[in-house]
């Protein structure tokens, strides 16, 4: 039986005034020397030579189909059209930045719904500017949950920062403080939880997964003197979990999960809310996290790092997180059962 033909990935363009475009270029003359997976930009062809010109990059440029992508890979940046140009300057945000942005991930999510692509890897967007184009969502992970929507429901889209050294998922994702706490139950905790226990299993080859699950308050509360959320919502989660036969332990306090010794203990830790899971990966791992959007019927990774807008176009953009990035999302795609 032939082997089944090679699929790219699908890398958007992000926010084309930042330095979405410099990482992509900067990975892709990479591309030998780390024996990078295939992949393609999507996006403008004269945009994306206009920004190579400005970096000095001396790079060929050519304008594809997602199926004409691997064969073209070797030897030129494949660059698949989406319909919508840009115009932004590096670190000027423009008119065209908001539907260039868009109207790549869109494509990136069709191609690989309909097979053309392996995963979706996406460059730094700047909510910010989409926001002011009427964009409506907290971020990227919750506009791919969306654009996953099948017969009008939208899977529960799990955020997880993933690096060789630690792995990470907050409960709760792009909220204020205030709103997390409103949000965060034990059914949230569940639900997050099986779905992060799943794909350790079925995308990252862990066939018994570990879990570390935070308290929420200091000291993971104290027994109740600092608060009683470990108590009354993490607790009853923890038991459904190990009813379940997910290996959970917690609530554990935050303030000693990060060191060393203790992140050998488990494959991935659960925490109540944002900062607290993601403050101590970039601390660990600023250049080579991935964000990883678990929960979706496809896989989709990201750079752990905004748009940049004081060094897009300048050359000085590390491609380190977009190059981890595209190696997890092969790496994804290859483990898919």
């Amino acid at each position: 039986m032939a082997d089944a033909p090679i699929k790219p990935l699908a890398l958007t363009l992000g926010e084309p005034a930042g330095i979405g475009p410099d990482i992509a270029i900067a990975a892709w003359l990479r591309r030998r020397e780390l024996n990078l997976p295939a992949f393609y930009l999507l996006g403008d062809q004269a945009f994306v030579a206009q920004r190579a010109k400005a970096l000095g990059a001396e790079i060929r440029i050519v304008p594809v189909s997602a199926s004409e992508s691997v064969a073209a890979f070797a030897e030129a940046l494949p660059v698949v059209a989406t319909g919508e140009r840009a115009t932004a300057e590096p670190g000027k945000p423009d008119a065209s930045s908001a539907p260039a942005a868009l109207a790549s991930i869109r494509q990136a999510v069709t191609d690989v719904r309909e097979g053309r692509a392996g995963a979706v890897v996406t460059n730094p967007i700047a909510k910010s500017v989409l926001y002011r184009a009427g964009f409506r969502h907290p971020g990227h992970t919750e506009f791919l949950a969306e654009l996953a929507a099948e017969d009008g429901r939208v899977p529960q889209p799990v955020m997880m920062l993933w690096s060789p050294r630690l792995a990470v998922v907050p409960v709760t994702i792009h909220v204020s403080l205030r709103e997390a706490l409103s949000q965060l139950t034990s059914e949230l905790i569940v639900s997050t939880v099986r779905i992060v226990a799943t794909e350790l299993t079925s995308r990252f080859g862990i066939a018994r997964p570990r879990i570390a699950i935070s308290g929420l308050n200091p000291h993971a509360g104290e027994d109740g003197s600092l608060g009683h959320e470990e108590q009354t919502v993490i607790a009853p989660a923890l038991k459904a979990l190990r009813n379940d036969g997910i290996e959970a332990r917690g609530p554990l306090p935050a303030d000693t999960m990060f060191h060393e010794a203790a992140r050998n203990l488990y494959d991935c830790a659960v925490c109540m809310y944002h900062d607290q899971a993601l403050i101590p990966i970039k601390t660990v791992a600023f250049d080579d996290a991935v964000n990883v959007t678990l929960g979706l019927p496809f896989i989709r990774t990201s750079p752990d790092h905004g748009t940049a807008f004081d060094i897009a176009g300048t050359g000085k953009a590390n491609p380190a997180s977009l190059i981890a990035a595209l190696k997890l999302a092969s790496r994804m795609a290859a483990a898919k059962t």
